[in-house]
Formats: structure tokens, C-alpha cells, sequence
């Protein structure tokens, strides 16, 4: 049955593949109706989504009386001007060819832009992933004052980035909650959209908890507020915020076949930003929390496969070993119901209260199997399993020209091996000469089993004659590389 339900997984994201991910960066393109746009110089479609606002009254779902007059005064100030450039890269599309002037020299450098708010008065401001990846050199416009930013930190499985500049008492935005906002609620989204600075648009909240299968990562997490208020390139990483002018959600995304405003776009929701950013400020990284299992949908051939007799909650369709749902004494198969008292009614529901935990945090499920309701207590881990603290460790050797890092527990299990190291950073060197590409985790060199980065460069500065490299590709695949010195 595991099988069965994890081929339904794949048959409905399949079916939800036809959001357009925009990026936010100031050149022009059109392009097809589902991609991830990476080539961020050539591209001025943003990145647009909005997020839910909590503590939303109902008097907050009527027009105010004063329209959105307020609530832009107070947001305004505190959404800024991202600007970013790349080095050194080669042209990547006729249109950036004809802007050179016809110039195709390496040495051009590309510009994007988008937009982020500011989260604290000493300089502390958030903003999308995508906004800033890639980039040598970053600056916040703010005010007509122009800061070099540094980055913080980021999360490709939220497209969260935390940036840092030099500055006191800067206008912080007011942050609400997403909980509690209502669908049909007035909402507001401010940006940069267009490199038009200081743009307001307004509209509703249409929908909660989409998921449009658009971030990154190993464990993706997506619970997006759907509005239709207006958004466009350049919108990535600016503000949603409610009638009182208080954060509510990142703008991320938008539904588009054309790469501009079509009706529909996506936020992560604030309460979902604040644990990213206070997690990346406090500790350099996002402390994620892991139930030790994956959850999916109810569907019409769930319900019959597993006899049930309502769509209520969520199935789990797969155990971690040694996770903290197995240890628990859930299966799969099981259908959660609640967390902590709080219904469930969708697999994006259920990661989004997941990720406002933190390892070692305790919660209590409660389950139906076979018919019979169940409750369970279990503590939230980390990626390795534990429920200390994680810091990401990095090993580079500039001999081999690459970067390394230890594969966690949680992702070993994900991917179906006992150890591993993950090349993370590709520069120049014997890695990029093999044809070795980030991602790949090596498992074995010459029949040795790699269980750290420094076992990885000891054996490899050593070795002489036939080398085979084993191990698991980006997406999963085994793959060997064969070398000889």
C-alpha cells in the first residue's frame, strides 16, 4: 500500500504543475507556463505571493472606511529596494545581447532586482531566495539611501533569505499572524514591481494552504496565500500585509502563462516567516523540526483503498526508521487527525503547523486506524534525529576544487542509504574536470564505504591509478564516475 499511496503523491503533483515561478529580476521574458526561471538577468518577471495575516476581526473583511490609505502609510516605509549583480558572466539570450549594444565579453555585469522588507531597526530585513541567488554583490535601496548588504542566511525549502545592512532605527514593519486570517479578507501587497518603486496594489485573500510544488530543497515546505491583488516582476520578496498595514506574508509567486499579473498570486504565510528569520538570525540556519513521517491528502481512492468513511485529516503514506513516528507507534496507513487539538484537513495544513515546532518540542496526535481513534506523544527531531541544535558544516579542499558536507540521518533514509557525503560547492579543480555535479553524494570510492568529508579528501590526495567514485545523483539515481591518475 505504501507503493500505491506514493504514486497518488506524484499523480497530484503532477496534475498541480502550472504555476509559473517568476523571478524577480528587471530584464523582460515571457517564457512557457511552468518553469523555475533561473536565468535571473535575462528575466523581468517577479516572483509575487501573498501570505495570511492573523488576528484578522471581522470588521477587517469589509472595506475600511479610509480604503487602504492607512495601512500603505505604515507598510511603505518599511519595504525596500533589492538590487543585485553577477560578475563576469557571459550574455544568455539575444534580448541581453542587444542591451550590451551587441557586446558578448564575459566581463558584463548582470543586474536583477526585487524587493524585501525590513524586519528589524538594526538592518535585519527579509526577502525571497530567489531574489538573492547567484548574486556576488547585493544592495538595499531604502529611503534614497543605498546599503551594502550581506547575507545572513537562507532556506531554498521556504525561498526565504535574511539580509543584513549597516543602519539604526530603521522602520521595521508591525508583524500580525497568519492563523487567523480569514479567506476574503482585504489584504495589501507592496513592492517594487517593474523597478517602479513604492508600489501598492490591493485585493483578497482567495485562498489558504496552496501548494504549487515551486521551492527548493530536499524537504520543501508550502502552505502559500493564494490573493488577487496585483503582482509583477519585481513584487519578489516585498510585503502582504493586512488593512492595519501588519506583515502578513513574503510575496513569492504568481500563476501566469505570460510572467505578469494574471489574478492569481501566492505568500508564504508570516507566521511561517517569522520562525525562518528568528531561527537564521539566532543560529545561522533554519532549526527544523521532523515528525518522522510524510503525510498526503485524502483523496476519493484513499478513502476506498482504506475503507474509510470521511475525508478528514491526512494519511501518513511513509515511516522513517528510527523516526519519532515510528517510535510513537504510528504506521502507515494511519490517518491524523489533529495536532495538539488543532484539526487537520491538508497535507500543507499539517507541515505548516510542523513548522512553527522546533526539535525537542512534544506534541500530541491524535489518529484513526482500522476505525478506532488513538492519541500519541512524540518529540519533534532534527535532521540528524536528535533534538539538540544543528549547524550546517562545510569542508572544502582547494585541491579538489569542491565543497563537502555530511549527509544528515533524516535525508539518508529520504534518499535509501546508510552514509554519504554531499558535494555541495563546485570550483575550479579535479571535481569539475570529472564532470562530478553538486548534489551528487559520493557512498563508496574503490569499494570504501565515505562516511565524512575528511575521510573523502584523505582517500582522494592519496589514491593512485583506477578511482571509481559510487554514489546517488540530485534526483536520486545511482551513478558511478571512473578516473585514473
Amino acid at each position: 500500500m505504501k507503493d500505491w499511496i506514493r504514486l497518488g503523491v506524484v499523480a497530484i503533483g503532477t496534475a498541480l504543475a502550472t504555476v509559473f515561478f517568476i523571478n524577480d529580476f528587471s530584464d523582460q521574458n515571457t517564457g512557457p507556463a511552468i518553469r523555475m526561471v533561473s536565468q535571473k538577468y535575462q528575466t523581468p518577471i517577479a516572483k509575487s505571493v501573498f501570505s495570511e495575516g492573523a488576528g484578522i476581526n471581522a470588521d477587517e473583511t469589509t472595506m475600511p472606511k479610509n480604503g487602504f490609505v492607512e495601512a500603505s502609510r505604515k507598510s511603505l516605509p518599511s519595504v525596500v529596494y533589492i538590487k543585485t549583480f553577477v560578475q563576469g558572466r557571459a550574455v544568455s539570450s539575444w534580448y541581453e545581447y542587444f542591451m550590451r549594444g551587441g557586446d558578448s565579453s564575459s566581463g558584463y555585469q548582470g543586474v536583477g532586482s526585487g524587493s524585501g522588507v525590513i524586519y528589524s531597526t538594526d538592518g535585519f530585513i527579509v526577502t525571497n531566495n530567489h531574489v538573492i541567488d547567484g548574486a556576488d554583490r547585493i544592495e538595499v535601496i531604502h529611503d534614497k539611501r543605498t546599503y551594502e548588504a550581506k547575507v545572513v542566511g537562507r532556506d531554498p525549502s521556504t525561498d526565504l533569505a535574511v539580509l543584513k545592512i549597516k543602519g539604526n532605527q530603521l522602520p521595521n514593519i508591525e508583524i500580525a499572524s497568519s492563523k487567523d486570517l480569514p479567506v476574503g479578507a482585504y489584504v495589501l501587497a507592496v513592492g517594487n514591481p517593474f523597478n517602479l518603486t513604492s508600489t501598492v496594489t490591493a485585493g483578497i485573500v482567495s485562498a489558504k494552504g496552496r501548494q504549487i510544488h515551486v521551492n527548493a530543497g530536499n524537504f520543501p515546505l508550502e502552505s502559500f496565500i493564494q490573493t488577487d491583488a496585483a503582482i509583477n516582476p519585481g513584487n519578489s520578496g516585498g510585503a502582504l500585509v493586512d488593512t492595519h498595514g501588519r506583515l502578513v506574508g513574503i510575496n513569492t509567486a504568481i500563476l501566469s502563462k505570460t510572467g505578469s499579473y494574471a489574478g492569481y498570486g501566492f505568500a508564504v504565510p508570516v507566521d511561517i516567516v517569522t520562525k525562518v528569520v528568528d531561527d537564521i538570525i539566532k543560529y545561522g540556519q533554519v532549526q527544523k523540526a521532523f515528525f518522522g513521517g510524510q503525510v498526503v491528502d485524502i483523496t476519493q481512492e484513499i478513502v476506498k483503498k482504506l475503507e474509510l468513511k470521511a475525508y478528514d485529516g491526512v494519511v501518513l503514506a511513509d515511516v522513517q526508521k528510527n523516526g519519532a513516528a515510528l517510535k510513537a507507534g504510528l504506521a502507515v496507513g494511519d490517518v491524523i487527525l489533529d495536532i495538539d487539538g488543532q484539526q487537520i484537513d491538508s497535507q500543507a495544513e499539517f507541515e505548516e503547523l510542523i513548522s512553527y515546532r522546533s526539535p525537542g518540542d512534544r506534541i500530541k496526535l491524535t489518529y484513526k486506524r482500522k476505525g478506532r481513534i488513538y492519541s500519541a506523544s512524540l518529540v519533534l527531531t532534527n535532521i540528524d534525529g536528535k533534538t539538540g541544535l544543528v549547524k550546517k558544516e562545510v569542508y572544502a579542499d582547494r585541491e579538489l576544487g569542491a565543497a563537502f558536507e555530511r549527509v544528515p540521518t533524516v535525508e539518508r533514509d529520504m534518499i535509501g542509504i546508510d552514509y554519504g557525503v554531499r558535494v555541495v560547492k563546485i570550483g575550479n579543480g579535479w571535481f569539475r574536470r570529472l564532470g562530478i555535479a553538486e548534489g551528487f553524494v559520493v557512498t563508496e570510492i574503490n569499494n570504501i564505504k565515505i562516511k565524512d568529508p575528511e575521510q573523502l579528501v584523505d582517500i582522494l590526495s592519496r589514491i593512485r591509478g583506477r578511482v571509481i567514485i559510487e554514489g546517488v545523483t540530485a534526483k536520486g539515481r545511482r551513478g558511478y564516475y571512473r578516473y585514473y591518475f
